[in-house]
């Protein structure tokens, strides 16, 4: 047997001998905790529930990639407002951001489920244990359980599983943190600057996909000194090319649109996380940080 065939294996055996009458996972609509929901929903059955939090950070696509695949594999589901928006410390965006995130998360999430038994899971797996995931922390204080940890699941191998269990292109779905990870630490998070990022990323990967290229590296950062769409070599080099002139004006044009304020916008090789600075400044109001 494969890899992956070996660790589905042990995946779905852990899964079996969860005791929770209800278990609840925590599905954010990317290949992680979407490959965990596929594996789970044959061994859990009625037992199991989706859990999807839509919010101004998440993408429309990954609400719908949600939705489909629940239907799809005949899982329950729940879409709510985990409600991180009205979490001063959350809009605020300091480097543990992601702690204040899940704690909203995993507390709604708990909160629904009073009095049930059920035991929370997430799709963490062991590359994520490598990084600064304060959102871990927040898991710990509720409980939730790591399954592909547990299982000593990588992100490569549960990619593998997720093709053996007829996810089809959604093993390739580039990974792709919340809106808010665009946002340089310390800036403010407003609901329309994440919408025009995503509306950035979105122009972006359609005139990349014109040129016959993906956009899998691409990401637009806001930071203080201007806008920087991030993007993978061979797609850099392709609007080196072209011309960045034209696509920067709009990029430009979009910002204007949504009432941002003027700032540069400049081409950058993809980093991850390049958006993310430890320690961290004091959190900028809108008006200080131009990010209203």
């Amino acid at each position: 047997m494969s890899e992956a065939g070996d660790a589905l294996v042990r995946l779905q055996a852990l899964l079996s001998g969860l005791e929770a009458p209800r278990v609840a996972l925590a599905v954010s609509g990317g290949i992680d905790s979407l490959t965990l929901a596929a594996a789970a929903a044959p061994v859990l059955g009625d037992r199991l529930t989706l859990h999807h939090a839509s919010s101004p950070a998440v993408p429309g696509e990954a609400t719908e990639r949600t939705r489909a695949l629940a239907a799809e594999r005949g899982v329950r589901l729940e879409v709510f407002d985990a409600g991180e928006f009205d979490d001063a410390r959350y809009r605020a965006n300091p480097s543990n951001r992601c702690f204040f995130c899940k704690t909203n998360l995993y507390g709604a999430i708990v909160a629904r489920l009073q009095g049930t038994g059920a035991l929370v899971l997430s799709g963490t797996n062991t590359d994520d244990l490598a990084d600064y995931r304060p959102g871990l922390q927040a898991a710990d204080a509720h409980g939730v359980r790591h399954p592909f940890v547990e299982a000593g699941i990588s992100k490569a191998t549960l990619r593998g599983i997720a093709s053996r269990l007829g996810l089809g292109a959604l093993s390739e779905l580039p990974s792709a943190p919340c809106l808010s990870s665009r946002i340089e630490t310390g800036l403010f998070i407003e609901p329309r600057t994440l919408a025009l990022v995503h509306e950035a990323e979105r122009l972006v990967a359609a005139r990349l996909e014109a040129a016959g290229l993906g956009a899998a590296g691409a990401a637009r950062r806001v930071r203080r000194d201007g806008l920087v769409i991030e993007l993978d070599p061979a797609s850099l080099r392709a609007v080196q090319e072209a011309g960045e002139e034209a696509l920067g004006r709009a990029i430009s044009e979009l910002a204007a649109e949504a009432g941002e304020p003027a700032r540069p916008v400049r081409f950058a090789a993809y980093r991850t996380g390049s958006a993310f600075l430890r320690p961290a400044s004091p959190a900028q109001s809108p008006a200080q940080a131009g990010a209203s």
